[in-house]
């Protein structure tokens, strides 16, 4: 069985639809295993020759077959397994091409993915109202510390003191000091660490994840330890139950247990040490079909988010008066939400493309490139999807790219800069951001954060030169540290391989 991995359903259903007839008049069979299918239909496409799926989906279905299997997972198990019982999805893991290697083998490693079910909440509404309640009169730097470049949050013993001192008129569970300040340091990070239409948003009552290297909503996915309780209160949503697990497995455990694996991806020459070293791949630069045409155009930083927004409205409006298509990529929904505004303000027809048009995403994208179309899209910017072209566009220059903000992982923002300039096609890029980027405040510390103020403040391209320079610091700073997540991640899905080894209860 041969498994081809994309990264969403769209492109998995769109790839077997285009290849079908080419492997059906070699004799082979195509099926496409996806989300919203039954398992009965999903095990009929793992049973064909060629099966395109998601990343996402064949892992977990991989971990069901696991779940399923336990207490009969070796040889012997297999042969005197009752035959009436469900029959597992796979046939094995022999071959997976991935499309997007990186973001599927790297990004999305650092997440490790959980099968769980509904449980009852572990805290009632009341202590979750109280600990949000408590929690918004502590002072930080003085009752606790906040370090947002590991998106980490700690009490300091002020803090703990005062915790105590307060739990002294309550009863229950606020008098056990591990319970007491394990909720309130929860309340503090649904408080200070975690954004709507960042980190999540709220649709139709619910707290849904926003995935941060894609900008796709993580459906039926949820926090763990009364965070995901904790927003759900903050937001004024109902209270779902603590979700309990019931398995676990990680990309690096799952992807090596293919006997054959591959994959491709315009950005994955960046990690080729680490694709080598987790999952035993080595990286093979292939040079473009025909000669690049793209172009970058002068990096900008301002002094202050008014002055970035109001530089990308003139950029926009320029590069609109010439006729071209430009389509402006966004950190968050919030961010192209914003931008989609001050656009309406200042009367320009545009389209938005983020996690609330998941579903619409293949067919905005793909008229981006139409002439005049202004596209604003969060990073996922229909990653798989080409932007065609549309009449007269290539000779006024193709399409543009504006980046607002710049990722964590230099590689995404390539990956947006990639949307034009495809197959030789002419193309432009810029990037114009701002010294309170979110990037910048999270990994530089404060007299470095100084100096680009100051470096600003002289004006002109050395102090905007300067700024850069800093911001590829701040990038590589926190590449490092996803880096380090995910060693620490392949550490532990070792440790739990040896330490729980004899129960056959890993998974």
């Amino acid at each position: 069985p041969v498994h081809v991995i994309t990264v969403n359903d769209y492109l998995a259903e769109r790839d077997a639809a285009a290849m079908r007839p080419a492997y059906e008049a070699l004799g082979l069979t195509v099926g496409c295993a996806l989300a919203q299918m039954s398992e009965a239909e999903r095990k009929a496409a793992y049973d064909c020759d060629i099966t395109y799926t998601t990343n996402k989906q064949v892992a977990f279905d991989h971990l069901r077959d696991r779940i399923q299997l336990r207490g009969c997972n070796t040889q012997l198990g297999l042969q005197f397994r009752d035959q009436n019982t469900q029959p597992l999805l796979l046939r094995g893991l022999s071959f997976a091409l991935i499309d997007e290697a990186d973001s599927v083998l790297v990004d999305e490693a650092a997440t490790p993915l959980i099968i769980s079910k509904q449980g009852k909440p572990a805290y009632d509404e009341t202590m979750l109202i109280a600990a949000l309640d408590k929690a918004k009169g502590l002072v930080a730097e003085q009752h606790f510390y906040l370090h947002s470049d590991t998106r980490k949050l700690t009490l300091a013993t002020v803090g703990k003191e005062e915790l105590q001192d307060w739990a002294q008129t309550l009863s229950g569970l606020w008098r056990n000091t591990r319970y007491r300040e394990q909720l309130i340091v929860q309340a503090l990070r649904a408080l200070y660490l975690f954004e709507c239409n960042w980190h999540y948003l709220v649709d139709d009552g619910k707290v849904k994840i926003i995935d941060e290297f894609t900008g796709r909503l993580m459906e039926d996915r949820s926090w763990e330890q009364g965070l995901h309780q904790l927003i759900e209160v903050k937001e004024g949503c109902g209270i779902t139950g603590e979700m309990e697990t019931i398995g676990r497995i990680s990309y690096q455990r799952f992807f090596r247990r293919y006997q054959m694996l591959g994959g491709m991806s315009g950005t994955v020459h960046e990690v080729a040490s680490e694709l080598r070293s987790v999952y035993g791949l080595a990286v093979a630069k292939i040079p473009t079909h025909r000669k690049s045409q793209r172009y970058h155009l002068r990096s900008r930083v301002m002094r202050s988010d008014t002055a970035k927004w109001q530089q990308v409205l003139e950029s926009i409006q320029t590069k609109h008066a010439e006729g071209r298509p430009v389509l402006i990529g966004t950190r968050s929904v919030g961010a192209s939400e914003h931008l989609s505004g001050l656009l309406d303000d200042a009367g320009v027809e545009h389209r938005m493309l983020n996690a609330r048009q998941d579903a619409e995403e293949a067919g905005i994208i793909a008229l981006a490139g139409v002439r005049g179309q202004i596209t604003v899209a969060t990073n996922m910017a229909g990653r798989g999807t080409d932007i065609i072209l549309g009449a007269g566009v290539a000779e006024l220059g193709g399409l543009h790219v504006i980046a607002t903000e710049r990722h964590e992982a230099r590689r995404i923002d390539r990956q947006l800069f990639g949307r034009c300039g495809r197959q030789g096609d002419p193309g432009s890029y810029e990037e114009i951001g701002s010294q309170h980027d979110d990037l910048v405040s999270s990994q530089l510390p404060l007299w470095l954060r100084r100096i680009a103020q100051r470096s600003l403040q002289l004006g002109g391209r050395p102090g905007e030169s300067a700024v850069i320079g800093l911001l590829k610091y701040a990038q590589t700073k926190a590449q490092r540290r996803s880096i380090k997540i995910r060693i620490q991640m392949q550490k532990m899905d070792e440790y739990l391989e040896n330490v729980l080894a004899f129960t056959g209860r890993l998974e």
